[in-house]
C-alpha cells in the first residue's frame, strides 16, 4: 500500500468506534446531518446519550411498567412491522386483541363478557378520550331524541389526570371537577349529586387516583345516582378511569364492586402498561355492551385490503404492546397477577411503616387498600433541618431515586410525596430507598435549609 494512502483507512486498522474519526467530531444536534454514519456509529451515539436519562428502574414516581420479562422483549421484537389497525394483512394479531377485550371484560365482570365491544389504545388517555366521546354521543342522541338542546355538555368528576382536562378542552366539554377539600381526597356521592343536571353527560370515578393512589368509592356514586334517577328521572351513566386500579382491584379485592357488577357503569378504561405489566403504549377501554358505543363513531375503511372497523385515534399503531399484553394474560392468568400485586402491595406497606417511623411524616395512603404505593406528608410544625418535601425529593436524585413532590388539587398548601411499587420494584430496592431516605433526614439535621423550596422550584409531579 502506498504510503501516502494510509490515512483514507486509517479508520479501518481499529475496529473501534470510539477509535473512528467519526468520534472525534460532534454530530448534528438541530441540523439534518449532510452525510451518513456507519450504523454502529449512529448507534453508539444514541445508546451513549440515553445514558444521561434516569434510571427507570428508580423512577418510583410513574406508574408504568419498567420491567419486563426477556420473552417480552423477544415479542416485541417480532412484532416491530405489524401495524394492528390493519386487520386484513395482520389477523392473527386482530384476533388476539379481540381475545384480549373479551378477557378484559369477563375479569371486570360485563354480563354479556363473550359479546362485548372494546379496543386497545397507546394508552388510558386515548381510552379515557374515547371513553368520553361515548358519553357525549349518547348524551346528545338522547336530548335530539326529546328535542331538547345539546348545547353547553358538561362532565363531572373528582381530581383527575390531565387526560381528562385534556379530552374536555378539546371536545367542548365543561369539567366539573370537585376539588379536594381538607380530609377528603376523592369524590364522594353528595359531592357528586350537587354537580349534576340534564347537561351533564356523565360521571367520571378513578380507581387508583393519581395523587394518593385511593380508589374512589365507585359504588356508593352509583346508587347515589340510581337514587337521583329514581327520583327525578335524571338518568347519567358512569365511567369508570381504572387506569391502574383495573389491573390491581381485580385481583387483590375481588369482592369490591367497581366494575360492570354495577349497571350505571357503561365503560371502563385502562392502562396494560401501568399494572397491567406490559411494555409501554398499551391501553384499553371496554364498554358494558355493544349498545354503549354510537355506531357514529366507528368508521369503515377499505383502502388496506378490506372493509374493516375502526374507533382509534391512531390509524397506524404497532402491535407488540398488545401480544405482549396477551402473553401476560396467558402466562400469570388470575393467580399470577394476584401474587404480582399482593407482593407489590406488601413492599408498599413496608414502605409506608418505614416513613411513618421516621417521625417527621403522616402517611396519607399506606398501600393496604387501593394502589401499591406510598404516599405521605410532612406533619405540622417544626422539623429538624427544616426541610420541605421538594427538598427531600431533590435530595433522593442525589442517589438516583425519583420520589416525586407536589400539591394537592384545591390544597395548594399541602404538599405529598409518593412512590408507586411495581412489579420488578423489589423489597431490597425499597429498603435501600428508605436507607437514602435516613441519611438526607441526617443531612437535612446537619445543614438545615432556611430557605424551603418553593413550588415553582421544587421537584415537580410526574405521571
Amino acid at each position: 500500500m502506498p504510503l501516502h494512502a494510509k490515512d483514507a483507512v486509517r479508520d479501518r486498522w481499529v475496529d473501534d468506534v470510539y477509535c473512528s474519526r467519526d468520534s472525534s467530531v460532534a454530530v448534528p444536534k438541530y441540523r439534518f446531518p449532510p452525510h451518513a454514519l456507519p450504523a454502529d456509529h449512529a448507534y453508539a451515539v444514541v445508546h451513549d446519550e440515553l445514558m444521561l436519562d434516569g434510571n427507570a428502574r428508580m423512577n418510583l414516581a410513574t406508574f408504568c411498567q419498567t420491567w419486563v420479562e426477556p420473552e417480552v422483549h423477544r415479542l416485541m421484537d417480532e412484532c416491530i412491522d405489524k401495524n394492528i389497525v390493519d386487520k386484513d394483512e395482520y389477523p392473527q394479531t386482530a384476533e388476539i386483541e379481540a381475545r384480549s377485550v373479551h378477557m378484559l371484560a369477563d375479569l371486570w365482570n360485563s354480563p354479556a363478557a363473550a359479546n362485548t365491544i372494546g379496543c386497545s389504545t397507546t394508552g388510558s388517555s386515548e381510552a379515557a378520550m374515547l371513553a368520553g366521546l361515548a358519553l357525549k354521543w349518547r348524551w346528545r342522541d338522547r336530548r335530539r331524541a326529546a328535542n331538547q338542546s345539546t348545547e353547553r355538555p358538561n362532565l363531572v368528576c373528582g381530581s383527575v389526570q390531565v387526560c381528562w382536562h385534556k379530552f374536555a378542552r378539546y371536545f367542548d366539554i365543561e369539567l366539573r371537577e370537585v376539588p379536594m377539600e381538607p380530609g377528603r381526597y376523592s369524590l364522594t356521592p353528595d359531592k357528586t349529586l350537587r354537580c349534576v343536571d340534564e347537561n351533564t353527560i356523565g360521571v367520571v370515578a378513578t380507581l387508583g387516583v393519581t395523587f394518593t393512589c385511593q380508589y374512589e368509592p365507585v359504588r356508593e356514586i352509583c346508587r347515589a345516582l340510581d337514587d337521583l334517577a329514581a327520583r327525578t328521572g335524571l338518568d347519567v351513566p358512569v365511567h369508570v378511569d381504572a387506569a391502574s386500579g383495573g389491573f390491581v382491584a381485580p385481583f387483590l379485592e375481588p369482592e369490591l364492586e367497581w366494575d360492570f357488577r354495577l349497571p350505571r357503569v357503561k365503560s371502563i378504561n385502562a392502562s396494560g402498561h401501568k399494572y397491567g405489566l406490559a411494555p409501554l403504549g398499551c391501553g384499553w377501554v371496554i364498554w358494558r355492551e355493544a349498545a354503549d358505543l354510537p355506531q357514529d363513531l366507528i368508521f369503515r375503511v377499505d383502502y388496506l385490503g378490506g372493509d374493516m372497523p375502526t374507533f382509534n385515534l391512531n390509524f397506524s399503531r404497532p402491535g407488540g404492546q398488545v401480544m405482549c399484553q396477551y402473553y401476560n394474560f396467558l402466562r400469570l392468568g388470575r393467580e399470577g397477577y394476584r401474587e404480582v400485586q399482593q407482593a407489590c402491595r406488601e413492599t408498599a406497606t413496608f414502605l409506608a411503616e418505614q416513613i411513618g417511623a421516621f417521625g417527621p411524616f403522616e402517611i396519607v395512603h399506606d398501600g393496604r387498600s387501593g394502589l401499591p404505593a406510598a404516599c405521605w406528608k410532612l406533619k405540622p410544625g417544626p422539623h429538624a433541618g427544616n426541610f420541605t418535601l421538594y427538598d427531600l425529593a431533590d435530595r433522593l436524585r442525589y442517589h438516583g431515586w425519583q420520589v416525586c413532590a407536589y400539591p394537592l388539587p384545591g390544597l395548594p398548601e399541602v404538599i405529598v410525596q409518593r412512590a408507586l411499587i411495581r412489579h420488578g420494584v423489589s423489597r431490597d430496592l425499597v429498603r435501600a430507598l428508605v436507607a437514602d431516605m435516613c441519611g438526607a433526614l441526617v443531612w437535612f439535621r446537619d445543614h438545615p435549609i432556611n430557605v424551603p423550596v418553593s413550588n415553582k422550584d421544587g421537584s415537580g409531579f410526574h405521571h
